[in-house]
């Protein structure tokens, strides 16, 4: 099939090569500049006529559209303007993303994507992605190469299965608009090429019963498909997706946790792939905690972590830092030992039904057995703060208030500077909020959230609450891989996102934040995707000489600037 175009990253800069003419210039978001078409290019490409006659430059572009976007009503309508943008003109979209990346990132990705999935059915109007529905698993070759690309094309898959999208569940086939977002942010995070990334979605059918009696609905009418034949079904996906792109790396996207953790674990050390929910979650958290415990002035060896809501993001959080407490020295059965897990049945405890996943951090009926418990038979969260005193009390449990004052208090009792990281969001499911930390323990509380909040006077000093957000490292972790083209992403490759993105902060100052702002993405990226990059380098994972990181990750990383026009 003939290229309507060709793009080529130069150390000079990109070119695009157009093979196309006239309207399929301007309809294509990979070719269209808009205005921006110089006299000469219009006349080659034979579109003279269709645009207005003025040669307008990016910097134009750029605060003509930054002033529409503010004019939109509200955050949905935001999200829909650029939306709509990204389908015109996919240059000028990027570049307006990583210019104004904190105060859009939110609306390109949580929480307002969380209202556009819900109405993807609604809002439809063109698609983007690979939609591979599991009633026809014959296409899913045709498919993923319908999208166009060569076999060293593609350096990344984002891939969902939409059951455990953000806070809001099961959303069937509107997921890819997940896939969608993440991927934006890895252009305007990390500058990994958006022309080599593929977001896809596998469509299994939903258990979301709304969608289902929708006559709308776009995805396949059926409940969701579970089972031998899903496995199969994903089985497929995989091994059709790395023999035609053997380069890249596979992002797993809210997969519900019966299936996300399985999912890693059965491909993560046969393939190049990696679970944002999981370890990317791990990552920044963990970069919180190493950040904090420096605040604290103790050592790692020294803390005791309460993990409140210990399922997929949880249990990933302790897995990554027993992974960098071993690294320290400390012995791997002690490192487990140092936390303690709370599920929906309590503590993860013997003779307490729980997933394979959770089982290390099991505790044994003599560790409790002179505990006094609110309700005898049931441990619950107070009931172990009480008897652990925690030093790191850490929320994921989407259970709204479940850091009660009492709770807290009784943290604070025994731990000079508490380490409270309330992380589910919205913030409708926080488990409390960072100004009650703070006035429950006197200003002594190191918070990290995972909603963004302002800055939080109390007794005279102005607090910075750190968001955990995972955009601190996946877009990094990316950039890493690609520029090593990483055979696999390791443990330690993560634990050095981590620590990367821990080592950005320097301010020791009252109040000060535990992690980068988000609106330094961009360079935090850069660093994550040195370390990535080291770390591959020294297990032997990296598959291309690299003799400086620095210079190759940045080599690497795509501007989002118009190319230069070469019509063909």
């Amino acid at each position: 099939m003939p290229r309507n175009f060709e793009y080529e990253q130069r150390a000079d800069g990109d070119v695009l090569h157009v093979y196309a003419r006239g309207r399929d210039v301007l309809t294509n978001p990979l070719t269209n500049i808009g205005t921006a078409f110089t006299k000469e290019q219009r006349a080659q490409l034979g579109i003279t006529g269709l645009l207005p006659p003025q040669v307008m430059s990016m910097n134009v572009h750029l605060k003509r559209s930054y002033a529409q976007y503010l004019r939109q009503p509200d955050d949905l309508s935001k999200f829909l303007y650029l939306n709509t943008m990204h389908e015109r003109n996919e240059v000028l979209y990027y570049r307006l993303l990583t210019e104004h990346i904190e105060e859009m990132m939110p609306i390109v990705y949580t929480p307002t994507i969380g209202q556009a999935i819900q109405e993807y059915s609604s809002w439809y109007h063109r698609p983007r992605g690979v939609y591979l529905s599991i009633d026809e698993p014959a296409d899913v070759e045709t498919a993923l190469t319908n999208m166009g690309h060569r076999s060293d094309e593609v350096d990344l898959i984002v891939v969902t299965d939409s059951e455990g999208i953000l806070g809001i569940g099961d959303q069937g086939v509107g997921g890819v608009a997940i896939a969608i977002g993440k991927l934006s942010l890895y252009a305007a995070a990390a500058g990994v090429n958006p022309h080599r990334v593929l977001p896809v979605v596998l469509d299994v059918g939903t258990d979301n019963l709304d969608l289902l009696s929708q006559e709308g609905y776009l995805g396949v009418h059926h409940a969701r498909v579970r089972g031998e034949r899903y496995d199969g079904f994903v089985d497929q996906f995989v091994r059709t997706a790395t023999s035609l792109y053997p380069n890249a790396m596979i992002h797993w996207e809210d997969f519900g946790p019966a299936n996300a953790h399985r999912i890693l674990e059965k491909y993560r050390n046969r393939i190049c792939t990696f679970n944002d929910d999981i370890q990317g979650t791990a990552a920044v958290v963990v970069a919180a905690i190493l950040s904090a415990v420096r605040a604290s002035g103790t050592g790692l060896d020294e803390q005791r972590i309460v993990i409140h809501g210990a399922g997929t993001a949880g249990i990933g959080i302790a897995d990554l830092m027993v992974e960098i407490l071993v690294d320290t020295g400390i012995d791997p059965v002690r490192a487990r030992r140092m936390f303690w897990g709370l599920g929906s049945r309590g503590l993860l405890r013997e003779g307490v039904r729980m997933r394979d996943f959770q089982e290390p951090y099991a505790r044994t009926a003599d560790e409790t057995a002179d505990w006094v418990l609110d309700h005898p038979g049931r441990i619950e969260l107070a009931d172990v703060v009480r008897n652990v005193h925690p030093t790191i009390l850490i929320g994921s449990s989407a259970q709204p208030g479940s850091f009660t004052p009492d709770l807290v208090t009784e943290m604070a009792a025994h731990c000079d500077r508490p380490v409270i990281m309330p992380l589910s969001n919205p913030t409708s499911k926080i488990e409390a909020l960072p100004a009650d930390l703070l006035r429950w323990t006197g200003g002594r509380a190191l918070i990290a959230t995972g909603s963004p909040f302002g800055p939080i006077s109390f007794n005279g000093v102005t607090h910075h609450i750190a968001q955990a957000n995972n955009a601190l490292v996946f877009p990094g972790i990316g950039l890493g891989v690609i520029t090593s083209r990483a055979s696999r992403v390791s443990d330690l490759m993560i634990a050095a996102s981590a620590r990367a993105v821990a080592g950005v902060v320097t301010d020791r100052s009252p109040g000060a934040s535990l992690l980068p702002e988000v609106g330094q993405l961009r360079p935090v990226s850069a660093r994550v995707g040195v370390a990535v990059v080291e770390a591959a380098m020294r297990e032997g994972l990296a598959q291309v000489p690299i003799d400086n990181p620095i210079q190759a990750v940045y080599a690497n990383m795509w501007q989002p600037v118009y190319p230069r026009i070469v019509p063909e």
